[in-house]
């Protein structure tokens, strides 16, 4: 059984599947470097040079193609939820599971790594997508953690332990 983190930017899915795959001794894949080998540049620039709908079929080839993978850990791009194909595929034989944060968490985690675009303010930029992208996730989701005030070995910790419950 594969495990899939989904969630919002800065959330810890890279940095908690990358723990959790070492510690449970699973495969590590990052659907946005799949995507960036397929198209020899990353998310933003395929999307910029395409189209953001271009971008989104590749991301769901991608996931239609990992999807038949077992015993890894998928560390996804946010936008993974925002197509149904793509976690009907990711349930076939995968864990779902979300991270998630208070967005005030999210919005410190994110200064640390990203420019918040021109005009329009960071936190309202922020909070607006934020709301969307959180229901697509929790109606995909199989368990949900909230990663504001846990460290990424606590959250790991969390969902080995949801994952024996359900092999059990």
């Amino acid at each position: 059984m594969n495990i899939t983190l989904i969630g919002f930017r800065g959330t810890g899915k890279t940095t908690i599947a990358r723990i959790l795959a070492q510690k449970l001794g699973k495969k590590l894949i990052s659907t946005d470097d799949e995507i960036a080998k397929k198209m020899k540049m990353n998310a933003a620039s395929f999307a910029k040079k395409h189209s953001l709908d271009k971008l989104r079929e590749l991301e769901s080839d991608v996931i239609e193609y990992v999807s038949d993978f077992d015993e890894c850990v998928f560390d996804t791009g946010s936008s993974i939820v925002m197509r149904n194909e793509n976690i009907i595929n990711l349930k076939k034989n995968s864990l779902i599971v979300m991270l998630t944060a208070d967005i005030s968490t999210i919005k410190n985690r994110l200064k640390k790594n990203r420019t918040p675009s021109g005009t329009i303010n960071f936190f309202d930029e922020i909070k607006g997508a934020f709301y969307e992208h959180e229901a697509r996730c929790k109606r995909a989701a199989d368990y949900a953690i909230d990663t504001s005030r846990l460290n990424p070995e606590e959250a790991c910790d969390l969902i080995a332990h949801y994952l024996l419950m359900e092999m059990q």
